[in-house]
């Protein structure tokens, strides 16, 4: 990952500096270093490792689980770099359309976990670097989390409870 991106900001350096982002691509905005992603990808790299190891040794089906981990990760890669490819084309529907669908997904799917928010940074680091895809999809994460953790649980618990004991 540390190569990666390394070589990643050679390249920038030697195609005219390495680039820096302006927040809501608002130039009034503070601008945000790519040259921060040589920090902030192996850090992330090695969490989402420890969090999945984690999560896959305390799974009794462990290759279902390491199955999970990587289809989440490319689900979240595939919509990072469908992001980056419809805001490098210039085509703002398109782009706001794949967000929604982000924001839709993490409604639906875990997208809350370590190795989706790494995907999603993976996909869109070459154009936005690395920060501002965590900033994005750290939004993803947290409305994922909250309804899959949050309101989805308490929903369960509401319904179970309202159907007697029963009908459990």
């Amino acid at each position: 990952m540390l190569l990666a991106e390394a070589a990643h900001l050679v390249w920038e350096h030697l195609h005219g500096g390495i680039v820096s982002h302006h927040r809501l691509a608002r130039p009034d905005l503070p601008a945000v270093w790519n040259g921060w992603g040589l920090v902030l990808l192996p850090l992330m790299a090695w969490w989402v490792s420890g969090r999945v190891t984690r999560r896959i040794a305390r799974r009794a089906d462990r290759r279902g689980a390491v199955r999970g981990a990587w289809t989440g990760c490319g689900i979240a890669a595939a919509l990072g770099v469908a992001l980056s490819i419809a805001f490098v084309s210039g085509q703002d529907d398109a782009a706001t359309a794949v967000l929604l669908a982000a924001f839709g997904l993490g409604l639906l799917m875990p997208a809350y976990r370590a190795e989706c928010l790494l995907g999603f940074v993976l996909g869109m680091t070459f154009v936005f670097g690395a920060v501002l895809p965590l900033l994005i999809g750290g939004i993803v994460a947290m409305l994922s989390a909250f309804a899959r953790l949050g309101v989805y649980a308490l929903a369960r618990r509401i319904w179970r409870r309202s159907r007697g004991p029963a009908a459990a």
